[in-house]
């Protein structure tokens, strides 16, 4: 059952790898509007556990951005980089419920393994962003050999045993979705974390994922209102999973169209003629950048 509360709480958490685009300013805007228009808070979130390619400029040029679409939030703003032991803490919980192992095959060995397989003419599953899923053979692997390997500083990450998890969370997991996934999906969606494998949970150098710091996030945030984009729409069921096995509340979802690059592919950082601050800079107001993606 999705949280009830007296004041909506919506959030637009982007990561500062780059410059924000037509994309983003769609979502921005959309939360800071439901917010509006239900007497709800906004909060902006950034998401910057990815320290290696996170950079201080692009934090400003998000600021400045958002203040230019006429976009005001609350104060101080929660960088997740500020928070890695509330994720450490969440990682060590399901450690201790035996619901996750340390996986140290690298990029490279996995596609050796699909490869292998695809040769005899088996087909490896994917995940539902299309990428192979993590093959599960160390799920038992004794704990000294696991010591040995950290101790030579192999790389690693920790992994969610996914049929345990299911397990242990129980049936009748799924989520309230008042917008629509990316066939028309809506109303109540049963979720599938099954097909995401054994997703990754942290990593040897960072104590947590975007899975677990984004559940993590809106629990203590009090989100009571996700809405984002469809390409988050089948990640709902890895959140709602770690949701019931961490005993965090359930947010609403609603997931919104995609504005898409003349391809048809969905807005990347590196595209310059959506970026916001050089559509800024070519004298495009905030009407039009409303226009533009379809907002009155």
């Amino acid at each position: 059952m999705s949280s009830l509360m007296s004041t909506p709480v919506y959030r637009f958490a982007p990561s500062p790898n780059g410059e924000l685009h037509l994309g983003h300013a769609l979502s921005a805007l959309i939360n800071y509007d439901l917010a509006r228009q239900t007497g709800g808070r906004f909060l902006l979130r950034i998401e910057d556990i990815d320290v290696t390619r996170c950079r201080p400029e692009f934090e400003q040029l998000i600021y400045e951005d958002l203040a230019w679409l006429g976009i005001e939030w609350e104060k101080p703003v929660r960088r997740q980089s500020d928070h890695f032991d509330a994720y450490r803490k969440a990682m060590e919980s399901l450690w201790a419920k035996n619901l996750l192992y340390a996986g140290f095959l690298t990029r490279a060995e996995i596609k050796a393994r699909v490869a292998a397989a695809e040769s005899l003419g088996e087909e490896w599953p994917l995940d539902p962003d299309g990428a192979p899923l993590y093959p599960s053979d160390e799920h038992h692997m004794p704990d000294a050999s696991i010591e040995e390997k950290m101790i030579a500083g192999m790389p690693y990450a920790f992994r969610l045993k996914m049929d345990e998890a299911i397990a242990a969370a129980g049936g009748g997991l799924d989520w309230t979705e008042t917008g629509e996934g990316p066939v028309g999906e809506t109303g109540v969606i049963a979720a599938r974390p099954r097909d995401w494998g054994d997703v990754v949970i942290a990593r040897k150098e960072i104590p947590t994922s975007y899975h677990l710091s984004v559940v993590v996030d809106d629990a203590l945030q009090g989100v009571t209102h996700v809405v984002r984009g469809q390409d988050l729409f089948h990640a709902t069921s890895v959140h709602r999973l770690l949701q019931r096995l961490l005993g965090l509340p359930e947010p609403e979802y609603r997931h919104h169209r995609l504005i898409n690059d003349n391809d048809g592919r969905k807005l990347s950082k590196s595209d310059q003629a959506t970026g916001l601050r050089q559509l800024r800079g070519q004298g495009v107001s905030p009407a039009d950048i409303r226009r533009i993606v379809g907002l009155a």
